[in-house]
């Protein structure tokens, strides 16, 4: 296997690492903890995952796109950056958790504590893929996976939400070792500068608008539906959509490691050709699997949903169409990041918008299927308009100019 297919391996291994990981400490936090208790770390693990995201938009997305001799101080500065707000922000957060009363309180002083570790740990997997070595963010990630299943493991059943979050951030610091130990030769000699972060018009701060809009119009799609709609209804499309978290995993390898493979080809149109037959091999396998689903015998449906299983499979066709056109989707947004970085905020408001109203009118109409096939046609109406700005950047190049005629001797 060439070099290029084996980074391509480990950076779906990275993604898979880390989704793993996320996946592992709730199941583990929720059997080792009182239904209160996991309430508690479930509240502070959501703020974790949100502060997590926007420093993934603003360090990290913009980090993907650098390229040059520059390389080495853009990850080490994006390391500094990452390391001084993750500790102002966990400041600010133990200092919350000693006004709040009784275990809430306790459970987010503990997040406060952890919190420089856990995002400095998890940002190095974006230095490592600007420096094309997804290999490296592979190691730690894995060695993250380990070290959190085992801290977890060694818990009391009943443990406090407080302990729970303290074992699972003081477990990164294995991995965080690690992953400054195997950084430290790519950025030996390189100055740190966080003034880039501090200026107006840094481009993380355009992703950051694109992350708080498609997380916000998520959660408010999902609070609308509950609205509306029966408790049974909104099992279903969290039970579905469950069941595509392998495609997650691609899609967001696509999205982080994708960038510096992409800067490497050398021009435009061979870019475009690259994520077309990426976004139709994304398709495929969306489709394929939704297939693979359909036809699960129920026994084994009901080993993975339980009684939700009944009411998700009838919604399978409608969510494996989203996840089809979502993989095209997401090479289209792909592409515009590697060409034109400022083109996807207006895309990303518009259409996570236009999804939200989509969901809760399919499902005014035609009820839980109307809202998954809804979905399906917003995703598609995205894909559509993103590749269709796509096909306008190409045209744009100029062609070629010809050789100017040899005069007649």
């Amino acid at each position: 296997m060439s070099r290029r297919g084996l980074a391509a391996v480990a950076s779906v291994l990275d993604q898979a690492a880390s989704s793993a990981t996320n996946i592992l400490v709730l199941v583990l936090a929720a059997r080792l903890s009182s239904a209160s208790a996991f309430a508690d770390f479930s509240m502070v693990y959501v703020a974790f995952s949100v502060l997590l995201g926007l420093n993934m938009a603003y360090v990290g997305q913009s980090l993907v796109l650098e390229k040059g001799e520059g390389l080495a101080g853009a990850c080490r500065s994006a390391a500094g950056f990452t390391a001084a707000v993750s500790a102002a922000a966990g400041a600010l957060l133990a200092a919350a958790g000693l006004m709040l009363p009784g275990a809430t309180g306790r459970a987010f002083l503990a997040l406060g504590l952890v919190l420089p570790l856990v995002l400095l740990q998890d940002g190095l997997r974006y230095c490592f893929s600007a420096l094309r070595a997804p290999e490296r963010a592979l190691a730690a990630d894995a060695l993250r996976l380990v070290c959190v299943v085992a801290a977890l493991a060694l818990q009391p059943e009943g443990a406090s939400a407080g302990r729970l979050v303290l074992a699972w951030g003081l477990s990164a610091l294995p991995a965080l070792g690690l992953g400054l130990w195997l950084l430290r030769p790519y950025v030996r000699g390189s100055r740190t500068d966080l003034r880039p972060y501090l200026r107006r018009g840094h481009l993380g701060q355009r992703f950051v608008v694109e992350f708080a809009v498609g997380n916000g119009s998520s959660q408010l799609a999902v609070l609308g539906l509950g609205v509306f709609a029966t408790p049974l209804a909104v099992g279903a499309l969290r039970g579905a959509t469950t069941l595509f978290g392998p495609l997650n995993v691609l899609f967001n390898s696509a999205n982080a490691f994708g960038p510096p493979v992409l800067g490497r080809l050398g021009g435009r149109r061979a870019t475009v050709r690259a994520t077309a037959a990426l976004g139709l091999v994304l398709a495929a396998v969306g489709a394929g699997w939704a297939t693979a689903l359909y036809l699960l015998p129920d026994r084994l449906g009901r080993e993975l949903l339980g009684d939700t299983w009944a009411s998700a499979s009838a919604l399978l066709p409608a969510t494996g169409a989203q996840y089809a056109v979502m993989g095209l989707g997401t090479c289209a947004l792909l592409t515009l990041r590697v060409l034109a970085p400022k083109a996807t905020l207006s895309l990303q408001v518009v259409f996570s918008l236009l999804s939200v109203g989509l969901l809760l009118g399919g499902y005014a109409v035609w009820g839980v299927a109307g809202a998954a096939w809804a979905l399906a046609a917003g995703s598609a109406l995205k894909a559509l308009a993103a590749w269709w700005r796509v096909a306008r950047l190409s045209a744009a190049v100029p062609a070629p100019a010809e050789p100017a005629p040899t005069p007649a001797a």
